[in-house]
């Protein structure tokens, strides 16, 4: 191979990663010169204004994506560098991308399967680059930033697309609608023999055949092919308590994830977690290995997995019922032979209290308690259509970015709606990438007749984007825009009173209104303590009456149609 062809990282020690500026010069003269195997351009533009660039390798030169998707081709995507301090995944794909351009037999090996990548995501991370913000992790020399130029987690974004970046991807994704994704990472958490752990779509969400092919076919084929490649791989490691030794719990990951926000579109995704504790080399090699694995067994197997997506979308056109927010099962695990290092304490030498290490020179072989069961606890009825007012432009935009299919009013009219009234939200006590995310919840159903404007979006289920439309739309999806706070200026009461006006006022309500007396006289016994606390009383009088109400006022905006 000629020097000019190595990547950045093949032509240093093996512990340094390309820089964001060389590994776009680089694809692009690899480009110029394999025209009929590589297309790479920009597709978008970052919140700091740094070009966002995504390429696209084909065995017969074909790159047009209508012409592609006519042609009914898998597409396999693999993003890279969305945490930039992660970087095995950049560097391991421009070296598969130059031997597609190369390697006559290898391009061959594709087959009628497109390989879509995104080359380095978060661009305004990577070029935030230093050597520091990654404690725990043995190399490379220099890397990237995990948040971008707004200081947010792009794996967190996905659903809610604060980002200028977000939106280039959801738009991205959705117009290819790739059949697998890979998203490649850095782990940081227990200590263990494996360099490649791996979190995949969680199967209970997936749901249905395809989820049951992802588990019961894909899964076992890939764990297979890892172990004879030389690189053993477990699931993700996340301990349910403080070590692997008491069983580790598969990731519930929601749509903020990458992962879980290609599930939204029945898209098998993985998430490669290589462990920091290993050298550089050895994340590269074993990234490289778990991605060309994935992408091997999609070649193969790309007619079959691309039915199961299609049955799946036709199924959820007409589903009754959704399932919408997941719960690990703790009582139904199952098991997996984990290779780990026996974890211990010692009193710690910065304060007085007890530290957990891991000691390798006691290595560990046995099974272990896998939770890898998640049953829905939220399950809603499919409405007809959902209504979104035009005002909520934010919410409707991300229908756009996702390719929903929607209708807007030709005019105005009445029409009778089901919709939540929203009971109460309890929020992170802290700031969540930019938003007070609601964790609880409490919602009351009801109907009545709303106003339609002319310009107002209804939104079918009967489409393939149904899912996304029901986990972004349905108020407990652990995702959903108004967990993210879309709507959250609906909470917030606009009228209010003068006390002592009021006093007199209210008295006249209780009288007039005998629904009213009743909520006062069980709120009274309720809370005995609050009847000398004025505010509290006259509050509860204001909110509950008819008279004063505020239709508007925690009634959620989005509608449904049954």
């Amino acid at each position: 191979m000629s020097n000019e062809l190595k990547t950045p990282y093949e032509q240093g020690n093996q512990n340094q990663t390309t820089t964001w500026s060389d590994c776009i010069a680089w694809y692009e003269e690899l480009a110029q010169r394999y025209p009929n195997v590589l297309r790479f351009g920009v597709v978008g533009t970052s919140d700091a204004g740094v070009p966002i660039h995504a390429g696209v390798v084909s065995a017969d030169g074909v790159f047009d994506r209508e012409q592609i998707k006519a042609a009914g081709r898998p597409v396999f995507f693999n993003n890279n560098g969305i945490h930039p301090g992660e970087p095995e995944g950049v560097d391991g794909c421009m070296a598969l991308v130059r031997d597609f351009c190369t390697q006559p037999e290898r391009l061959a090996a594709l087959g009628n399967t497109v390989f879509l990548f995104v080359p380095l995501y978060n661009v305004d991370g990577s070029i935030n680059r230093a050597d520091t913000s990654r404690v725990n992790q043995d190399g490379p020399e220099q890397f990237g930033f995990r948040g971008n130029s707004r200081h947010l987690d792009l794996n967190r974004d996905f659903v809610k697309c604060d980002t200028l970046t977000a939106q280039v991807f959801n738009k991205l994704f959705t117009s290819w609608d790739p059949d697998v994704m890979v998203d490649t990472h850095t782990s940081n958490g227990a200590d263990y023999s494996y360099t490649m752990t791996l979190i995949h779509t969680q199967a209970d969400k997936l749901g249905g055949e395809l989820g049951a092919f992802l588990t019961g076919t894909m899964l076992p084929a890939m764990y297979a092919e890892m172990d004879a490649r030389g690189w053993p791989t477990c699931p993700y490691v996340n301990p349910v308590k403080d070590s692997p030794d008491h069983g580790i719990a598969e990731f519930l990951e929601t749509a903020r994830f990458s992962t879980g926000y290609a599930a939204l579109h029945h898209t098998i995704g993985f998430m490669p977690e290589t462990h920091m504790l290993k050298p550089f080399k050895d994340r590269y090699e074993s990234m490289r290995a778990l991605v060309e694995t994935a992408l091997d067994f999609t070649v193969k197997h790309g007619a079959q997995i691309q039915g199961l997506r299609r049955a799946a979308k036709a199924a959820g056109r007409t589903r009754a019922e959704w399932p919408i927010h997941w719960v690990m099962d703790e009582q139904n695990t199952s098991t997996f032979r984990f290779k780990g290092y026996e974890a211990k304490y010692k009193p710690s030498a910065l304060g007085d209290y007890t530290r957990l290490y891991y000691d390798r020179t006691s290595p560990w072989e046995r099974d272990i308690a896998y939770y890898n069961r998640f049953n829905a606890d939220v399950t809603v009825k499919a409405p007809k259509a959902y209504v979104i007012p035009q005002a909520w432009r934010e919410a409707i935009e991300r229908l756009e970015f996702n390719g929903v299919t929607m209708e807007r009013v030709a005019e105005d009219r009445m029409q009778e709606v089901a919709y939540y009234h929203v009971v109460s939200v309890a929020s992170r006590p802290n700031a969540y990438e930019g938003h007070m995310f609601h964790d609880d919840v409490q919602l009351e159903k009801r109907s009545g007749s709303v106003l339609l404007r002319a310009g107002d979006v209804i939104v079918s289920l009967d489409q393939d984007r149904a899912r996304y439309v029901v986990e972004t739309l349905e108020p407990l999806a652990h995702d959903s825009f108004f967990r993210w706070g879309f709507f959250n200026s609906v909470l917030e009461k606009k009228e209010a009173y003068s006390d002592y006006v009021f006093e007199d006022e209210a008295e006249k309500l209780l009288a007039e209104e005998p629904e009213l007396a009743v909520k006062f006289g069980a709120w009274k016994a309720a809370n005995p303590a609050l009847l000398a606390n004025q505010e509290a009383v006259l509050d509860f009088i204001f909110a509950n009456c008819a008279r004063y109400r505020e239709p508007e006022w925690r009634r959620y905006p989005v509608f449904m149609i049954q």
